[in-house]
């Protein structure tokens, strides 16, 4: 019940920050039925600059802006896919645009996604879910978000054969419940057919667009959470045990580490990076110290220079193999070793040696959920 409350109060935060107009920068103003579809130059994801000219061929132009973080966006990808390829040899064109400053999006924002705004992270996940069409960014600049007047991710716009724009909103009604309105569709087919859209304009609901004045509110956040307390802890027997069969239901990341092991020294900021993403879900980090306890200090400066305000052991099982044995008898032994273990003490993923974050993140959010 606790954890539905949790997602419920998530949602409803990102509805209210399309709401609130003091995200949006000076001159902004949404495009009304009738405007013309604004000029852009922009790169996509493809390698190429597109252009308004290169889509002349189209009888209607679909503009979607959208994200990679939102979970909302995330959500209408498949649809948005299938969209693409259902009006392609209608003479409907689909052109999705980033509107995003991958700068001005906190870490605790991306809790839903493995993947944050920047031009290189969308061209992992138009590669990952195969995109048909071209997939823009416009962070840098954001002059075409500004022109268009984005609200949220997802936004469409919708223009006729004279680039005169016939339809504003939503995709449709549902994010992840059955559909009952699907209002862009609605449209495109009531442009194909001649005739006039049925409902020229719908209000939309997903992220509010991270525009760059919000970039300062995204460096205060990282301040903030440097200032974090930090801690260490011995780690016995029965409290590992108790650790790894994970009787809660929180997904459990467990990091085991050592100051003399130069390449746990160098991922513990990726460690502290899904730390403050995921953790306002269902998920706890801990590391595990396998440093003498002499050395509790030093242990203890490396945690604090890395910000791991996370739960931070150091083992006191003085046999190796016997905290091994209990941690997880397919370890075969090096550090780093890093172990993903869902509530119930399955482990979902393990690694010895340093770990690939991306890897690490999507097997996360796979686990937690990309949607509300």
């Amino acid at each position: 019940m606790r954890t539905c409350r949790l997602e419920i109060l998530a949602a409803l935060t990102c509805f209210f920050h399309v709401l609130a107009s003091s995200a949006e920068p000076p001159g902004f103003h949404t495009l009304t039925i009738g405007d013309p579809a604004p000029d852009f130059k922009l790169p996509g994801v493809d390698g190429r600059d597109y252009a308004l000219k290169d889509f002349a061929n189209a009888k209607v132009l679909v503009v979607i802006f959208t994200c990679n973080h939102c979970p909302t966006a995330q959500a209408y990808e498949e649809r948005i896919i299938k969209l693409a390829t259902d009006y392609k040899d209608k003479g409907v064109a689909v052109v999705a645009i980033s509107p995003n400053d991958p700068k001005a999006v906190r870490l605790d924002e991306l809790g839903y996604t493995d993947l944050s705004d920047s031009f290189e992270e969308m061209k992992l996940r138009a590669k990952e879910r195969k995109f048909p069409f071209p997939y823009l960014y416009d962070g840098d600049t954001q002059k075409t978000a500004l022109a268009y007047g984005v609200l949220a991710t997802p936004h469409v716009f919708i223009f006729d054969q004279e680039r005169k724009l016939r339809y504003v909103g939503r995709i449709d009604d549902a994010e992840v419940k059955t559909v009952k309105s699907h209002d862009t569709r609605n449209a495109l087919d009531a442009l194909l057919a001649g005739k006039p859209v049925p409902v020229e304009k719908t209000r939309v609901f997903g992220c509010s667009t991270k525009w760059a004045e919000k970039q300062d509110d995204a460096k205060r956040a990282l301040v903030k959470w440097d200032a974090e307390p930090v801690t260490l802890e011995p780690l016995d027997e029965s409290a590992l045990t108790k650790l790894v069969k994970n009787d809660t239901k929180k997904l459990l990341l467990i990091n085991v580490w050592a100051t003399w092991c130069g390449p746990c020294v160098a991922e513990l900021p990726e460690f502290v990076t899904m730390n403050r993403m995921y953790r306002r879900r269902p998920f706890q980090l801990v590391t595990i110290s396998l440093d003498d306890p002499q050395k509790d200090e030093e242990t203890l400066k490396v945690l604090k220079e890395k910000h791991v305000a996370a739960t931070n052991y150091r083992s006191a099982i003085k046999d190796r193999d016997r905290f091994a044995d209990l941690l997880d008898k397919d370890w075969p032994g090096p550090v780093p070793y890093t172990l993903l273990i869902e509530p119930g003490g399955k482990v979902l993923y393990r690694k010895s040696g340093a770990v690939e974050p991306l890897v690490v993140k999507r097997a996360i959010v796979n686990y937690l959920g990309r949607t509300y």
